[in-house]
């Protein structure tokens, strides 16, 4: 037989029902702008019935309803799905924003760029090929080759600064995911040893979630979860977190790199000494975008070891206006700048087959088989310049006598050159900078002439190398046109011979660093290519971000607070809870009739 109190008890639990239902609306209501909350709910489920005989046997009466768990709305799927496309939104991102900073390296927008170098250099060339004993065009050339060369150094000082700051990056993301991983391991611990008891730690798991979220930015990850509800947290097949343990990274000692000047970071697992190698992420960008600011640095070195090469061999083969033209022999400079001939006389005819740019001892070479370029340094004062001809049978019975320039020395080191220091040894010859230099910018060619006796007779099979006239332009116009001339195009003019008097090895002239482009053509091949891959990833970038906006809707969905929703339940449990009270009021008016007003029997 039920109790005679069993009504007030299924009341009470009524009540406590729908209180705490209320007290859960307001807990989502107050927390439905805080970062990473899911919105939780009472699970309710009616208590165990009791017995009570009836006509026809007994009968099952309710006694109530009890809460069995407060639970979270969260979409486990979901958040796979978001850590999973977060990491490649995050990748996009920090490399769209080197690629920003690469294009203003680039920058020529404003005219102080490569490019309007580039183009003052040409300029400068053409106007000193008008009259190439004006002392002004002369100055000029060489003032222009100077911006040049300042230029793309800055550029490649910049590129240096910018990698140097993706390692300050890098190292800062290496102590955020230390901390964040750290913290998940605490949250880990706490929710372990709160649903020891059954009970499910709500707002410690949103905490740990958006710690996972934040994690996710920053590598590619898959989340497991065991059966205690703790997490591991596994990246690249490493375990970063793994419930109560966890690994740290730390940025190695400092590799230093010469070819780029800079020093170079590996991220290492401190526990094991192993390389930890992102596949996704802010970090793996920054990893990357380290390697593409390297692939401009040695672009820009291309560049540099064109002008160190091929546009130094084309200076090389033109004569000064300075001396005698009828003096013209082999000549040798001192260590103190001044000039002798071979008997050791004052050189009195005019300098021939000098860098541009670049030390006026050293002969440079492109090695296009290992991309670099070769720097042989000759001892001052034993370099020997002479020029003579060489002879051409053409098909047609005719004779070409093309002029050839020799350079040998004592060579005191060879040093093969990469990356940065080619653009670093990118300086115009200090033989020409100095008082009165400007007289050695080669701007005219030499030819090979018929010799004439005394009375102006040609005589038969003797020939000589003279500089055209103070005036000729020539070479001026070769090495103008050098700058847009493609490496087909630019054989013709390939015909110096420069070869080193201990190895006896010719220089070949024709490889370029460019390979078959001119400077000019590599150059917007540079910044073409530069801006082409800054707008797919832009592209990318944006379709990435309206994937990210689906699934944090389909997040929202399951797990965000709907104000509609929560004020609708807040007005359904309070009249729950009203109702509840009221029923239990009229059960106690009952009960006190019941008791106090009848069976007076014995009174």
């Amino acid at each position: 037989m039920r109790s005679t109190f069993s009504g007030l008890n299924t009341m009470v639990r009524g009540v406590f029902a729908n209180q705490l239902s209320l007290d859960t609306v307001g807990h989502n209501i107050t927390n439905a702008s805080t970062e990473g909350y899911s919105r939780q709910k009472v699970n309710l489920a009616a208590t165990r019935g009791q017995g009570v005989s009836s006509l026809y046997g007994n009968v099952m009466v309710g006694t109530g309803v009890d809460s069995m768990s407060i639970e979270r709305a969260r979409n486990i799927y979901a958040d796979k799905q978001f850590w999973q496309e977060t990491s490649t939104q995050e990748y996009y991102k920090t490399t769209q924003v080197n690629y920003e900073k690469v294009e203003a390296v680039f920058d020529d927008s404003d005219k102080t760029g490569i490019l309007n170098a580039m183009d003052e250099f040409y300029k400068a060339w053409q106007n000193l090929s008008k009259d190439a004993s004006t002392a002004s065009a002369r100055v000029a050339v060489i003032e222009k080759g100077n911006t040049l060369a300042d230029r793309i150094k800055t550029a490649g000082q910049q590129l240096q600064s910018q990698i140097n700051s993706q390692y300050d990056d890098m190292r800062v993301t290496v102590n955020k995911i230390n901390d964040t991983t750290a913290h998940i391991v605490e949250l880990n611990k706490n929710i372990m040893q709160q649903e020891a008891t059954g009970a499910s730690a709500n707002d410690l798991r949103d905490q740990r979630d958006l710690l996972v979220d934040e994690l996710s930015k920053y590598m590619n990850l898959n989340v497991y979860e065991d059966e205690k509800g703790m997490y591991s947290v596994v990246s690249n097949g490493i375990t970063m977190v793994g419930g109560v343990e966890r690994l740290t990274l730390e940025m190695s000692d400092p590799i230093n790199n010469g070819d780029y000047g800079i020093n170079d970071y590996v991220i290492n697992i401190k526990e094991s000494g192993i390389t930890f190698l992102p596949q996704n992420g802010s970090l793996k960008a920054q990893q990357d975008t380290i390697a593409e600011d390297k692939a401009y640095i040695d672009k820009l070195a291309d560049m540099a070891g064109f002008l160190l090469t091929t546009f130094n061999n084309m200076h090389q083969q033109g004569a000064g206006i300075n001396g005698t033209d009828s003096s013209l022999g082999t000549f040798v400079t001192q260590p103190d700048g001044t000039v002798v001939d071979e008997s050791g006389r004052e050189y009195k005819g005019p300098l021939y087959g000098m860098n541009f740019y670049g030390d006026d001892n050293t002969v440079y070479e492109w090695d296009a088989d290992n991309h670099q370029m070769k720097a042989t340094f000759m001892t001052a004062g034993t370099v020997e310049r002479s020029i003579t001809f060489t002879e051409t049978n053409n098909s047609d019975g005719t004779v070409t006598r093309t002029p050839k320039v020799d350079i040998s020395g004592t060579v005191k080191s060879t040093d093969t050159v990469r990356g940065i220091n080619i653009i670093t040894a990118l300086t115009v010859n200090g033989q020409l900078s100095k008082t009165g230099g400007q007289n050695n910018v080669a701007a005219r060619i030499f030819a090979v002439e018929q010799k004439t006796d005394e009375n102006g007779k040609l005589l038969d099979g003797q020939y000589e190398i003279v500089p055209n006239g103070s005036k000729d332009g020539t070479n001026a116009v070769n090495l103008s046109a050098l700058m847009n001339m493609s490496g087909s195009e630019a054989q013709q003019y390939n015909t110096a011979n420069i070869h080193l008097n201990h190895s006896g090895e010719a220089i070949s002239t024709s490889a370029r660093a460019t390979d078959a482009d001119s400077l000019n053509a590599y150059y917007n091949a540079i910044t073409s290519r530069l801006g082409s891959d800054a707008e797919s990833l832009k592209a990318k970038e944006s379709s990435q971000e309206d994937l990210i906006t689906q699934i944090v809707n389909w997040r929202s969905s399951t797990a965000g607070v709907d104000w509609n929703e929560e004020l609708t339940n807040m007005i359904t449990f309070q009249k729950g809870y009203s109702a509840c009270s009221r029923c239990l009021t009229t059960m106690d008016e009952m009960l006190d009739r019941l008791i106090n007003n009848t069976g007076t029997v014995g009174r």
